[in-house]
């Protein structure tokens, strides 16, 4: 009978010290971030309802050859910037005829991003991070949208991609999505239309030897067909020491 006894207060005790062990976890786990597990699921769930705030998509353009979209209509790795909350691990795509991100939720529901909220999105396309900021239009040079940075320096090297509907386009009996781009440059707060290499350089003052030196150097080729070559153009006339610019 002792023995049983004993047994059992044993086994309180240990009892006793699990309980005890896991309240000062959680006792610790409060003190160091000042919410509770309750408290921190809730939140998750806030951030989301702030990110899933936009509207389920359809496809308007299923008769239409080819997509709608940058790259690939598949899902791509991506962040997006709402304000000043970053939202990461997340899927992807960038509608570049209606300038809009998509994103494809944990239920497998594809939703259109509430645009006013969006300033900025990342995408992972080839193990490379494409970074998009959302700029406002002036009445010039530029609309109100979403551009790719291609460099960020003294000046900025910005992208906008885009496609059209070309009517009839393949066998005159279908329409067809055709993509392009259009690449400006803001320095001194100016935005710029490129339109070919030579108003790049003409920008920053440079001199036709240094850019071909460069060329020759990297052992590129400069085009406006080429985006990221402009970029690192617009990098190496940004960084030249002014006198010799």
């Amino acid at each position: 009978m002792k023995l049983i006894l004993m047994k059992n207060l044993f086994l309180s005790l240990i009892i006793s010290l699990f309980i005890l062990d896991g309240a000062g976890v959680r006792d610790l786990y409060s003190a160091g971030t000042g919410k509770s597990d309750t408290e921190s699921v809730m939140q998750d769930k806030k951030d989301y309802q702030i990110l899933y705030n936009g509207r389920i998509w359809r496809n308007l353009y299923s008769r239409v050859r080819g997509n709608q979209f940058l790259f690939t209509d598949a899902f791509m790795p991506g962040s997006v910037v709402m304000g000043n909350r970053l939202f990461t691990d997340l899927s992807l795509r960038y509608d570049i005829y209606n300038d809009e991100v998509q994103i494809r939720t944990d239920k497998d529901i594809i939703l259109q991003l509430n645009k006013e909220m969006v300033t900025g999105f990342s995408l992972i396309y080839n193990n490379r991070s494409y970074d998009f900021e959302k700029l406002e239009g002036d009445t010039t040079v530029i609309k109100g949208g979403y551009y790719n940075i291609l460099y960020k320096g003294r000046a900025e090297l910005l992208v906008s991609y885009k496609k059209e509907i070309m009517l009839l386009a393949v066998d005159r009996k279908y329409d067809l999505f055709d993509q392009y781009h259009r690449i400006y440059l803001r320095k001194g707060g100016v935005n710029y239309p490129i339109k070919r290499k030579n108003d790049l350089t003409e920008l920053f003052g440079v001199n036709k030897k240094d850019v071909k030196n460069f060329v020759k150097s990297r052992r590129i080729t400069v085009t406006i067909k080429d985006p990221d070559s402009m970029g690192s153009l617009a990098e190496f006339c940004d960084n030249l020491p002014k006198d010799e610019q």
